[in-house]
């Protein structure tokens, strides 16, 4: 990249930020809470002359108010009538504390003050006072102060201004310093709907949604913040939820003033049956799939099974978190060997006997099983798999751990354009700050931060075999309804063409410039980099209604709003619920990977790059949105909750696949009804029905032929469709805690 471009680049963020920033303020100053003016001595001549009050002493026993009770003369209140002083004594008035003060207002001279007239009667004020009696006409004497009782001041609208920040980041000496560990809740869990929802209610305002999983203790100490803004309001909907994710997370609270010993036992058991009828799609890389965001389990026509195990040890700073699950599917079809030649091509990857196998030149058959292209026939499957299986030590705000864990790096629900859970997790290294941080200076204009960072190897590619990926993010929040994020992946390596060591991983790190072609074919390539950018805002007069939201990803450019035409997004809305309405809510999203730029061809721009063919994928599936490297289509869900926990929900989803990627293009239409619903003896039922309709005829492209010249279709001729109906039975048994003795 050249420094005229990136100065460009960087000059357009920057203008960006501070517009944003700009208008941020604007709002925030519009929005807020009207101060109360200072008080100004009333004329003379508006009250009836009287002598001066004097106030109370001595009150550093009684609990003093935050704000000022406005001083407003009631006709009910009684008056404590004492004797009038002289009218030509001067007197020594010494104003009371104002209340939210931290020492009283100075003496006023007395030489100043000169002592009203003497009345008798006079309209009270809200609060009874004491006058001074008359003082000798011989010599000027100060009256003694007379000892009340005031009763409690009443609220105002006036509010103390705080930072912007303050209502996630209090003063250290409010903060709970936590250095219990504790392990992640995976992003599949009925938890995060529930929480999602709660945060667009207009709670939950230390929560960073666009940063996936949470800990059990981070989501617990959300909740602790927010729990007396639901409990004020009286939003039945927003208590239901915060009692039920209360009880999910009981045993991190043993009660008794105790703090947290050990955590351990069964968290999970569960087991899902689905039967799919007529032809699904499972090809994440190309054609599309029948069921997106699954972790990559493999499933074919016919009866698939997944029955599984989760969980959950925690003791002092350590915790450990195992998910493993037996998983069988059918044999299959699979496609042909024209079709993967074909797919194969449409890749760059060499493949025997096809088009692009090197002008004949016999080559080795590490290509002739892709885990990106299904070709069959495929054998029924029948693998135990760790899904979760992570050991974390807490320190400092952070989660540092090693193995297989979720990643959700966005703040949209239908898919995350840098990292979700459509395939398999990785085994990683991991650097998580799981809980708010505060840094001096910078958090006065970003707010509280939070920041991820993981590096781990990638299984299923062939070309080049075995590259390694690390990724890294962090986010921000300005306000308590804005959160603005910034991710970035690196896939780098692989067997012959780049070794794994400290000095190539610091080389993709911290590389930012354009490449050339020999540098990309040399050893000393930085990688394939993708970065993302993603915010998510509250709507102003909308706070507890609607959360308008981006997610997008660029490839090769520093961050997308850098190059915003060359950027794939999935925004969204999300309305928690409806006036009159309060147990529906309903969520759109959009999303688009084929840019509007020349890059964007034959599916070889985001998702993809020429060293690392088989691109942003692990076993296969694309570790990011599911829509795929060049297709546009979108997800809409309507959801009646039965409870806190319970709901029915209908969704629709479409994908449209270009024809210069896939010759003929795909199409994808589903539609979905869910419902979930819990039953007695800690049981829960989930049951869905998915009806699907769909092209992808693929038809025989030469190569060196206008694509407009086609042969016959190499897979399915005109609209195929399938349904699917699975019932999942999961247990939620009782953790098991003790109490650390010793930390009461």
């Amino acid at each position: 990249m050249s420094l005229p471009r990136f100065q460009e680049r960087v000059s357009l963020l920057a203008w960006l930020l501070i517009a944003f920033i700009a208008v941020t303020s604007a709002h925030a100053q519009t929005q807020s809470v009207p101060v109360a003016p200072v008080p100004v001595p009333a004329p003379a001549s508006s009250l009836p002359s009287m002598p001066a009050p004097i106030p109370v002493k001595n009150l550093g026993d009684q609990p003093q108010p935050s704000t000022p009770a406005p001083q407003n003369p009631s006709a009910t209140t009684p008056l404590v009538p004492v004797p009038a002083a002289s009218a030509s004594t001067p007197v020594t008035v010494t104003p009371a504390p104002v209340p939210s003060s931290p020492s009283p207002v100075p003496t006023v001279s007395a030489s100043t003050v000169p002592a009203p007239v003497p009345t008798s009667t006079v309209p009270a004020p809200d609060q009874p006072f004491a006058v001074p009696a008359a003082a000798s006409s011989e010599a000027p004497t100060v009256q003694a102060p007379v000892e009340i009782a005031l009763p409690a001041p009443a609220a105002v609208a006036s509010l103390p201004s705080i930072e912007a920040y303050d209502f996630l980041t209090p003063p250290k000496r409010k903060q709970v310093i936590d250095a219990l560990g504790s392990t992640y809740i995976p992003v599949d869990s009925p938890v995060y709907p529930m929480a999602l929802r709660l945060y667009s209610m207009g709670y939950l305002d230390s929560a960073f949604i666009s940063m996936r999983p949470w800990t059990r203790r981070s989501l617990l100490h959300m909740l602790e913040k927010s729990t007396p803004e639901i409990m004020a309001d009286g939003n039945d909907q927003a208590t239901e939820i915060l009692a039920k994710l209360n009880a999910e997370l009981a045993a991190e609270v043993p009660g008794g003033n105790f703090t947290r010993g050990r955590v351990y036992g069964l968290e999970t058991a569960y087991t899902r049956f689905l039967g799919i009828s007529g032809q699904s799609l499972r090809d994440s890389f190309h054609l599309g799939q029948t069921i997106v965001n699954d972790y990559g389990r493999p499933y074919e026509p016919g009866f698939n099974n997944i029955t599984g195990f989760s969980t959950v040890n925690e003791m002092g700073r350590f915790s450990l978190y195992i998910r493993g699950e037996y998983q069988h599917a059918p044999s299959g079809a699979g496609y042909s060997t024209a079709l993967t030649g074909e797919l194969s091509c449409i890749d760059e990857i060499p493949y025997p006997g096809s088009g692009c196998d090197n002008n004949g030149i016999a080559l080795a058959n590490y290509n002739l099983n892709q885990a990106t292209i299904p070709t069959g026939p495929i054998a029924a499957q029948n693998p135990f798999r760790l899904q979760e299986a992570a050991l974390s030590f807490h320190v400092l705000g952070h989660e540092i751990s090693g193995g297989k864990s979720d990643a959700w790096l966005g703040p949209g629900m239908g898919g995350a354009m840098a990292w979700s859970n459509n395939a398999e997790n990785i085994y990683s290294f991991r650097i998580n700050r799981v809980e708010p941080l505060h840094i001096p200076l910078v958090s006065d204009l970003l707010g509280p931060i939070r920041y991820d960072f993981f590096v781990g190897s990638l299984k299923g590619h062939t070309d080049h075999n075995s590259p390694w990926v690390h990724s890294e993010m962090f986010s921000f929040r300005p306000t308590k309804n804005v959160e603005i994020g910034f991710q970035r992946s690196v896939i780098w390596g692989g067997e012959g063409h780049e070794p794994i060591t400290i000095h190539t991983f610091l080389r993709s790190f911290f590389s930012i410039s354009d490449t050339t072609v020999p540098e990309k074919n040399s050893s000393a390539d930085p990688g394939a980099r993708f970065s993302a950018f993603n915010f998510s805002w509250r709507l102003p007069y909308l706070r507890k209604y609607v959360t308008l939201y981006t997610d997008s990803e660029s490839h090769d450019d520093v961050t997308p709003p850098s190059a915003p035409r060359r950027a794939a997004y999935r925004p969204g809305v999300f309305i928690s619920q409806f006036p009159h309405m309060p147990r529906l809510d309903f969520r759109i999203e959009g999303v688009s990977t084929d840019t509007s730029t020349l890059r964007s061809l034959t599916g070889q721009f985001n998702y993809y790059e020429g060293q690392q063919p088989q691109g942003y994928t692990n076993k296969g599936f694309i570790m990011g949105d599911w829509i795929g490297r060049e297709a546009k289509g979108g997800q809409a869900w309507l959801t009646y909750h039965l409870s806190g926990n319970e709901w029915v929900q209908l969704e629709y989803l479409n994908k449209k696949t270009p024809k210069d990627f896939i010759p003929g293009g795909t199409t994808q239409n589903q539609f979905k009804v869910d419902v979930v619903k819990r039953l007695p003896h800690d049981l829960e039922l989930n049951a869905w029905l998915q009806y699907e309709r769909w092209k992808a005829p693929v038809p025989l492209v030469v190569p060196g032929v206008p694509l407009d010249v086609i042969g016959p279709p190499q897979y399915l001729t005109g609209p195929q469709n399938d349904t699917a109906i699975a019932v999942q039975l999961t247990w939620h048994p009782k953790l098991h805690t003790e109490p650390n003795l010793a930390g009461r």
